[in-house]
């Protein structure tokens, strides 16, 4: 079955000076401010689209990750991954790192750096976001 997650931003004034406020509709866990500055400068308490897309893009790659280790028959004792999206103004998003440490019983480091790179060619925000490189860093704790 198909599900549907919606956010809506409303912005004001333009794009160097104005902001806006994003809010998380279908959870109901929060609304966010947004700004030009916090996504191109200072963060300064905001978030950006980028960040929205690091956190979209780290917990759908730690959740495929999860069950493709679950499914090999080594399920993880945990994972925590990071995504770092590069944002340059003028060009757009340059690049995303994802930096994965994970504590997995009975699998070896290349097994895990195998599952980790099977994640992130089938993750559906890497899908979504197949424009942009995406490099992986693993690590087995």
């Amino acid at each position: 079955m198909a599900t549907t997650r919606t956010a809506t931003t409303l912005w004001k004034g333009a794009l160097l000076n104005g902001w806006g406020t994003v809010s998380l509709d279908t959870s109901g866990v929060g609304a966010f401010e947004v700004s030009w500055a916090s996504r191109a400068e200072d963060p300064g308490g905001k978030t950006s689209p980028e960040e929205l897309i690091a956190a979209a893009h780290s917990s759908c790659f730690s959740m495929a990750l999860s069950h493709g280790l679950a499914g090999a028959g080594t399920p993880p004792e945990s994972l925590e991954t990071s995504a770092d999206v590069t944002f340059q103004p003028g060009e757009g998003i340059t690049g995303i790192v994802l930096t994965v440490k994970g504590r997995v019983p009975g699998i070896t480091a290349e097994q895990f750096q195998q599952a980790a790179e099977t994640a992130k060619a089938n993750c559906p925000v890497s899908k979504a976001l197949a424009g942009t490189t995406i490099n992986l860093m693993a690590e087995l704790l």
